[in-house]
């Protein structure tokens, strides 16, 4: 039978917070290294996870065809299906439907709006969720569950690491709206803002908040391994970086910066 599939996508996490956090079960996945997003924000950056992409190593003297050809190829050690190509995921460009054709149950887990079940990224899962809760990894691992006729495939956006990175109370500074997002949008629009810019300081523990909710991610991953069947495939990723105060940007998005586009990426069998 395939092997077990999930994949973890940790929200605007950037390489050097998940270097910075103690990760030991992450560690015991496999070595991370750093990758880079195809996107500055979660909707395309998710879009083209599903498409069977993964994070790039941006390498040089090469050309792209060779990359996407030799990307789509890894699939077949990650599901244990010989034979997948390029050419099984077209024309849909899917993942999903791949996996779908191949006898997967197909189950999503979503944190963030932007990526809620009436987008077109609802496609192919015979199970699609946003949760109730922003910070709700731990909702997703109690859900999970693994039948031996029938391979599973969980792919899980994850908001603990997106800003707000899970703050409490006023010892960190908030942005007005929807997890920093959407800022009074209908009720504003048009007009100015009235959210201070962060200074340095709140830039570096901003920073140091979003290492701690890796630390977290990766406690909650301990169940999800334990629960996993053997050579149940993980990838372990973020779909885009994050600035802390590097240029005079903070966030992600329409920002043209190299921390947006640092990433994580680790991947492994449970053995």
């Amino acid at each position: 039978m395939p092997n077990n599939l999930i994949y973890i996508v940790m929200d605007s996490c950037r390489f050097d917070s998940w270097q910075r956090a103690r990760t030991p079960n992450m560690d015991r996945i496999g070595a991370g290294a750093r990758r880079y997003s195809y996107a500055s924000w979660t909707s395309p950056s998710h879009y083209t996870y599903l498409m069977g992409m993964i994070p790039h190593a941006s390498p040089q003297g090469v050309f792209a065809s060779e990359v996407y050809k030799k990307d789509f190829a890894l699939w077949v050690d990650r599901t244990g299906i010989e034979g997948l190509s390029f050419k099984s995921f077209v024309p849909q460009l899917s993942l999903p439907n791949v996996l779908q054709e191949e006898g997967y149950r197909t189950v999503a887990r979503v944190s963030l709006p932007v990526l809620n079940p009436q987008t077109h990224l609802n496609r192919h899962f015979d199970d699609y969720k946003l949760m109730d809760d922003h910070n709700d990894f731990g909702g997703m691992v109690k859900e999970m569950g693994f039948d031996e006729d029938e391979p599973s495939f969980y792919f899980c956006n994850l908001g603990e690491t997106h800003y707000p990175y899970m703050l409490d109370g006023d010892s960190l500074p908030h942005i007005s709206g929807v997890h920093g997002v959407f800022k009074r949008m209908d009720d504003d629009m048009g007009a100015q803002a009235d959210d201070r810019f962060f200074d340095e300081e709140q830039m570096h523990d901003l920073h140091a908040q979003q290492v701690k909710t890796v630390e977290h991610v990766d406690n909650l991953l301990d169940e999800l391994i334990s629960k996993a069947p053997v050579n149940t495939h993980f990838i372990i990723t973020a779909d885009h970086g994050e600035c802390f105060g590097e240029g005079g940007y903070f966030g992600h998005g329409p920002i043209n910066h190299e921390k947006v586009m640092e990433v994580p990426f680790l991947e492994g069998k449970k053995r």
